[in-house]
């Protein structure tokens, strides 16, 4: 059990967990994921770390088929810029590794930024805290468990 699962456990939200054969091969985590469950790929999020203004690290979670706007986090969070934060520091702050990261049961809990299409569905898929893992949940349950803002996040 990851430490994402075991945080919504804890917060007794109704979740549900989806595993799959994970082929490293894949170009894309997020489009793997929906692929090999069968749902539509933007009801599947993936998580990115960005660093804002070079000080803070902050999540963006938007859907497989979108791109993260740097300029819409940034202004979302009250930052002049952000930019994709180093690899090796997102998987010392978050404690996942990438293509596994989960915005649930991070090591060291960054502001967190949703996309609001989230809540165009009953429920999203984000990773539950490594690859071939996804948690389903309502789009309010993972802002709550994130202490996420729901804002347009998508690159124009």
């Amino acid at each position: 059990m990851t430490p994402g699962i075991l945080a919504a456990k804890k917060a007794k939200v109704n979740y549900t967990i989806h595993e799959y054969d994970h082929d490293p091969a894949a170009e894309s985590y997020g489009g793997e994921a929906a692929a090999k469950m069968g749902v539509a790929p933007e009801r599947v999020f993936k998580t990115l770390v960005v660093s804002l203004d070079d000080k803070e690290l902050a999540v963006g979670i938007v859907p497989v088929t979108a791109m993260l706007g740097l300029k819409q986090i940034a202004r979302a969070a009250g930052a002049k810029k952000a930019a994709m934060a180093d690899k090796q520091l997102v998987q010392k702050t978050t404690g996942y590794v990438l293509g596994g990261v989960s915005p649930l049961g991070q090591k060291k809990r960054l502001r967190t930024f949703i996309d609001s299409t989230a809540h165009h569905f009953p429920t999203v898929f984000v990773s539950a805290g490594k690859r071939g893992l996804e948690i389903e949940l309502a789009p309010d349950d993972l802002a709550r468990l994130t202490n996420g803002l729901l804002v347009p996040l998508q690159q124009d």
